[in-house]
């Protein structure tokens, strides 16, 4: 992948990371309004976002050349 290319999934990771953080919260204020909780879906979006999180990373590195000093 060229330079562009991972600017864009990086974007596009970045996007799906924010939507998984709302869907967390929403799920999890719906708790909080005393309706029902799906704790096993909660525990899956976070683990994606994880997952996302390590991508957004690996890519960052890639696109972040290391500086010696």
């Amino acid at each position: 992948m060229n330079e562009q290319e991972l600017r864009k999934r990086l974007e596009s990771l970045r996007s799906e990371h924010r939507d998984l953080d709302a869907a967390i919260a929403a799920l999890t204020h719906a708790g909080d309004d005393g309706g029902f909780v799906d704790q096993l879906q909660i525990a899956r979006l976070k683990k994606r976002k994880l997952q996302l999180k390590d991508r957004i990373s690996a890519i960052e590195d890639n696109l972040i050349p290391d500086i010696i000093a």
